[in-house]
């Protein structure tokens, strides 16, 4: 394998975490199969230029640039790639494609190539050559990369991020379980006696693209609610979402005050500050805790478990998923093209999947053979994010509509008017479907 080597990590820059990633991605097992490459012919004088969300971990922004500058050194193509806020990239990801103008590829997230899918190169051909290679795509990949009901992928995810239960296990433990419970009743009474010892859960009800949106969803799924039905038509209305919406009416009262308003960082601070002692969060919050000493008592003291499955018989998490496009009004698609394919292969991939220390799970199977999974315990439980069945827009087919509800936090939105007593179970739902069909009618 083709590591950067250490005198080559150092002129770029990377920081020793980095470099810890890259060392432990040269001992990984990942198999890659003898496939050939798509035909890419790299247009005379292309440069390149690609938007993608903030990092969470810094060395996900480290070895990203620096995979980055390999490619430059391999090809002679200039690559600028720009970090945003996770808030603002979907802004900036309708602008682009609205405009015909801008970057030539944006990481965003989940379903946002299906709501431009007429304004992006179908990536079919490196998707086809990474599949064959690395053992296959996971489902939750399939999902998002490729246009319904076919085999035509406008997107290629990069990794999703779970948000499971992190819990502190002495807070738990006082209020008289072995576990977080795996049932509704258990769990909200759990989170009551927590409440009673001042040791509260909160979790987020703003318009936050990962808090927000998962903790939504998972609230509507447990209760076998769901935004569509498989056939996509509108089905939030009904009693399975009134019931979770109920549920929520008691549930809400237990978190620490202020949750309405919390973006995606907001559950962190209050983590790593003891004002929370349970919320559903990705990997990035257990790590910024163990790598801090002031608070590295409180990563000891965490757990992660995923969350209740409720009604169902599996746990309803869809991971939050990085998903590459590329807009037709770019000038050098064929390089375009090539950088993705790049920095999808085993050498510059599993180095960026040990910097992100778990944040990011793999979209293909081979990458589970990633040291990063055995690099902490507690990490292993993010290991399987892509596998999957649950997606924004679940049940339904995704389209259009399913990414622009999610966009506009037509759930998120719905159980926030609960929890703040400003609308009952009932209208809030009957709101939500109005919201929804909107988009759904076009």
């Amino acid at each position: 394998m083709n590591i950067i080597q250490r005198r080559t990590a150092l002129k770029l820059g990377l920081s020793a975490a980095a470099l810890a990633a890259t060392r432990a991605s040269a001992q990984s097992q990942i198999q890659a199969a003898d496939t050939p490459e798509p035909r890419l012919q790299i247009e005379s004088g292309a440069t390149l230029r690609m938007l993608r969300p903030v990092r969470f971990v810094q060395p996900d922004e480290e070895v990203f640039r620096a995979n980055a500058a390999k490619f430059t050194q391999k090809t002679g193509v200039q690559v600028r790639v720009d970090f945003v806020g996770w808030e603002d990239i979907t802004q900036q990801t309708a602008v682009t494609a609205n405009t015909g103008a801008g970057p030539d590829m944006i990481i965003g997230f989940g379903d946002a190539p299906h709501i431009y899918q007429d304004k992006l190169v179908e990536l079919t051909d490196v998707a086809d050559y990474l599949g064959k290679r690395y053992g296959g795509w996971l489902a939750l990949a399939q999902r998002y990369g490729k246009k319904h009901g076919g085999n035509n992928w406008i997107g290629l995810p990069f990794g999703a991020t779970a948000g499971p239960t992190i819990y502190r296990k002495s807070a738990v433990t006082a209020a008289g379980f072995d576990r977080v419970p795996d049932d509704h009743a258990g769990y909200l009474d759990l989170c009551k006696k927590l409440k009673a010892a001042n040791k509260p859960a909160g979790f987020a009800l703003g318009n936050a693209v990962g808090d927000g949106n998962g903790f939504a969803n998972w609230l509507v799924w447990s209760h076998g609610g769901y935004l569509v039905d498989e056939e996509g038509k509108v089905a939030i209305n009904s009693k399975e979402t009134v019931n979770a919406l109920n549920y929520l009416k008691e549930l809400y009262p237990t978190f620490l005050p202020g949750t309405l308003s919390w973006g995606d960082i907001s559950n962190n601070r209050a983590y790593a500050a003891s004002e929370c002692w349970m919320t559903a969060n990705g990997v990035s919050l257990y790590f910024s805790v163990k790598n801090d000493p002031a608070t590295a008592a409180i990563a000891e003291d965490s757990e992660h478990q995923v969350l209740p499955k409720g009604v169902l018989s599996e746990s309803p998490m869809a991971g939050l998923t990085l998903n590459a496009m590329l807009f037709k009004h770019s000038r050098y698609p064929n390089a375009s093209k090539a950088f993705l394919q790049f920095m999808l292969e085993r050498e510059q991939y599993d180095p960026w999947l040990n910097a992100n220390l778990g944040y990011w799970a793999h979209p293909l199977a081979n990458y589970g053979a990633s040291a990063v999974w055995t690099s902490d315990p507690k990490v292993a439980i993010f290991k399987d994010t892509m596998r999957t069945n649950f997606y924004n827009g679940y049940k339904g087919p995704l389209s259009e509509a399913t990414g622009a509800a999610t966009a506009d936090y037509v759930m998120v939105q719905m159980c926030a008017a609960v929890a703040s007593g400003q609308s009952t179970p009932e209208a809030a739902a009957r709101e939500a479907e109005r919201r929804a069909r909107r988009y759904f009618r076009r």
